[in-house]
């Protein structure tokens, strides 16, 4: 393994701990201790991981960051009223976060100030995801909806009534196609005409999806199986035993050889396994596996040269142009009224008003 590859997994015991994965061949690789620490005062409930940087969100209302280059403690950020939902990095240079108070916050990594703040939902923010472009966002909360933000012009583009509440969206990797996961279910949406294309079902109520490539999803419930499905045609190419208990995350990277899975689960243990990309995909053998003997809840995979890149498909996504065009036809024809701010995450060349370093908390009028 060519590259420093390290797993960072948060806990209701309230620790992160990270592993350094070492490939001593192609089939067995060993995870190693790197460090422990007591991050919050509550249960972790939110990872992410940028070239530099890993943030940790939790119900204890805060975000602590850290300096993965330096092997250092960086901070705190202080804004949300409410457990920290979700947190997505878009490249290395801004940070989104959602909590239970609504909010979504963009934060900039230079000086870690919270930029714009926007009441996205009525009820919490349950899942966000930036366009890999970073010229749209979505999310969906406990009001039943999914929302666009055009983050080009910042204006909400459009809402729409979901009729359940959905607890996680993801975008693919080019682009081109975003899905929503309400209970055991993964609805399919094309970009171009904002439709439902399809949806799969999963025998369990879904607690995490990874996308291997830009068709292929990794598919975790509330059971010990992972299920891995072809978005194109809707169907299952395979499933495996990954844990005893539920596994609660699942994520990857890919090596030169092969792709890797990693799951973690409430058995304690995160686990490695090689997954070869084929036409005739086969359930992935076991690389390594290691026991932090806590209750995960959440995980990332850290590299330092960059965000962890799927492997392309034949097809293109759209290119930059293109999704601005989109985001600016659906704000004209279906924008909706809503009390939002300015988020514009792509240009940092005006002048802001100055957030004091690892505060932001909202302050109450007298």
């Amino acid at each position: 393994m060519a590259n420093v590859v390290e797993i960072i997994a948060g806990s209701y015991e309230q620790i992160i701990f990270g592993y350094k994965l070492t490939g001593e061949s192609q089939s067995e690789w060993t995870a190693t201790a790197d460090f422990t620490h007591h991050a919050h005062t509550k249960s972790i409930s939110a990872v992410a991981a940028s070239e530099r940087f890993v943030v940790t969100g939790s119900k204890d209302e805060t975000i602590q960051l850290y300096d993965m280059v330096k092997g250092v403690e960086h901070g705190a950020l202080l804004h949300h009223d409410g457990t920290i939902t979700c947190l997505e990095f878009y490249g290395s240079s801004h940070l989104l976060s959602g909590g239970e108070d609504g909010l979504i916050c963009v934060w900039s990594t230079k000086k870690w100030e919270c930029l714009k703040s926007i009441k996205a939902h009525r009820g919490q923010v349950s899942s966000l995801s930036v366009h890999p472009s970073g010229k749209l966002a979505l999310s969906v909360g406990t009001d039943k909806t999914l929302r666009t933000w055009n983050l080009v012009d910042g204006r909400a583009a459009f809402i729409k009534n979901i009729k359940l509440n959905a607890q996680i969206v993801r975008w693919s990797p080019k682009g081109d196609r975003y899905v929503v996961v309400i209970d055991d279910k993964v609805d399919i949406y094309d970009l171009e005409t904002a439709s439902l294309t399809g949806s799969i079902i999963n025998p369990k109520r879904i607690s995490s999806i990874k996308f291997i490539t830009n068709s292929i999803l990794a598919i975790a419930g509330d059971e010990e199986k992972v299920r891995l499905c072809d978005m194109g045609t809707e169907t299952w190419l395979c499933e495996f035993t990954a844990h005893e208990t539920r596994v609660k995350a699942v994520d990857c990277f890919n090596t030169d050889e092969f792709c890797v899975l990693v799951t973690a689960s409430n058995d304690g243990f995160i686990k490695m396994w090689k997954l070869q990309i084929g036409e005739a995909l086969k359930p992935p053998t076991l690389l390594g596996e290691v026991n932090t003997t806590a209750r995960l809840t959440c995980l990332a995979v850290w590299r330092p040269e960059s965000i962890l890149e799927v492997k392309d498909d034949t097809e293109p996504g759209p290119t930059t142009s293109e999704v601005v065009e989109l985001a600016k036809e659906l704000t004209r024809t279906k924008r909706v009224r809503i009390a939002a701010e300015e988020v514009v995450i792509e240009d940092e060349s005006e002048p802001k008003r100055k957030v004091k370093r690892g505060t932001g908390r909202r302050q109450k009028k007298q």
